[in-house]
């Protein structure tokens, strides 16, 4: 019941949409600093999928809470009817939001999901081994704490 009432109260309190990320990857902490300082109104949340919060969206959309393999979007979170995104489709929503000249990326969304989801799952097998690996999530800063309804 607190875990549910938790899901709720940070649901209502920050960001349009919703960044779920690999807490204890290297890479998608690097996103998330690159988002954060391209994104100054705050359309952008996060939650670590590891966190209690995190497995709750991921059961509630179908996604397995165990599979740390994928980063996941949920735009417009908040309402009735939230989208759910992942892999490359999921990055390009992202960087699309950030303006110019990220936002030029959404080009790329002319392409097929499997010519896209074949370079994301490429540096997905390999992101631990080139951008590292966490022992647990990096907490955010003072600043940026809102943002993350995990903690």
């Amino acid at each position: 019941m607190a875990s549910t009432l938790a899901f709720f109260f940070y649901s209502a309190v920050v960001g349009r949409h919703l960044i779920l990320y690999d807490g204890v990857c290297g890479l998608c902490n690097r996103m998330n600093q690159f988002v954060l300082e391209r994104d100054p109104q705050g359309i952008f949340a996060f939650a670590a999928q590891q966190s209690e919060i995190g497995r709750e969206y991921l059961r509630r959309f179908g996604a397995d809470p165990a599979a740390l393999t994928t980063l996941h979007l949920i735009a417009d979170y908040r309402t009735a009817t939230p989208q759910f995104l992942g892999r490359a489709r999921a990055v390009l929503f992202i960087v699309g939001q950030l303006g110019r000249p990220w936002s030029w990326l959404r080009l790329f969304r002319m392409l097929p999901d499997n010519v896209l989801n074949s370079g994301y799952d490429l540096v997905a097998r390999n992101r631990y081994r080139l951008f590292g690996q966490h022992d647990s999530c990096p907490l955010p800063t003072p600043e940026t704490r809102a943002r993350f309804i995990d903690v």
